[in-house]
């Protein structure tokens, strides 16, 4: 009977041990994957995305049969990780320089995105979600930063997210690093334009 029991107790150990494992097979998957579609693009090898990831192909099959349950996936992971980055900035720095940072922060994730673009302009319904979680994600989390720094009086009122999203995609345009640098210093120009009417606003 304590035998019995013994074995009992030790099956959620082990369920837990299972699912543990199985969440590092995934995250470390997506991790692979973004970093190999952003040199190689989405119709890399899926081999070269297990292998970096330490896995074997089966298991990047078990968890995404189709390349497109990968690829939209990892564009998620990115969206999540981007509007999570709003609320720890939000904690650590005052609002406007929480505002600056996470534009930046949105700069870094236009520039991942471009190894997915192909595919997510191919027409595949597999990707027609995507934007919609884009918007439902990212936009609240802009909005956020900027209501925060509205409310202390350190940029100008009336700021739209979603123009200010777009603002930075078309300012992130070109793909290579030097198109980085330059859409980063374009940003920090865009807040401090918010930054500066917002002290216009005060002294009047």
């Amino acid at each position: 009977m304590a035998r019995e029991l013994e074995t009992k107790d030790a099956e959620p150990a082990a369920g837990k041990r299972v699912r543990a494992d199985a969440q590092r097979n995934m995250d470390g998957l997506l991790k692979a994957a973004m970093e190999v579609f952003a040199v190689s693009g989405v119709d890399a090898p899926v081999r070269e995305i297990a292998s970096k990831a330490g896995v074997g192909v089966g298991t990047l099959y078990r968890h995404f049969p189709q390349r497109s349950d990968l690829i939209v996936a990892v564009f998620r992971r990115e969206i999540d990780a981007c509007a999570d980055a709003a609320e720890a900035l939000a904690a650590e720095y005052p609002p406007a320089e929480a505002l600056a940072r996470w534009m930046q922060r949105f700069v870094d994730f236009i520039s991942a995105k471009r190894g997915l673009s192909s595919a997510l302009h191919s027409g595949d319904p597999a990707y027609e979600p995507l934007p919609a979680y884009f918007d439902q994600r990212l936009r609240p989390a802009l909005e956020n930063l900027l209501q925060a720094a509205e409310e202390a009086g350190e940029i100008r009122s009336g700021v739209d997210p979603t123009d200010l999203l777009h603002a930075v995609a078309r300012l992130s345009g070109t793909g290579d690093a030097t198109g980085k640098d330059h859409a980063r210093r374009m940003v920090a120009l865009l807040v401090d334009g918010l930054r500066y009417r917002g002290d216009n606003e005060t002294a009047g």
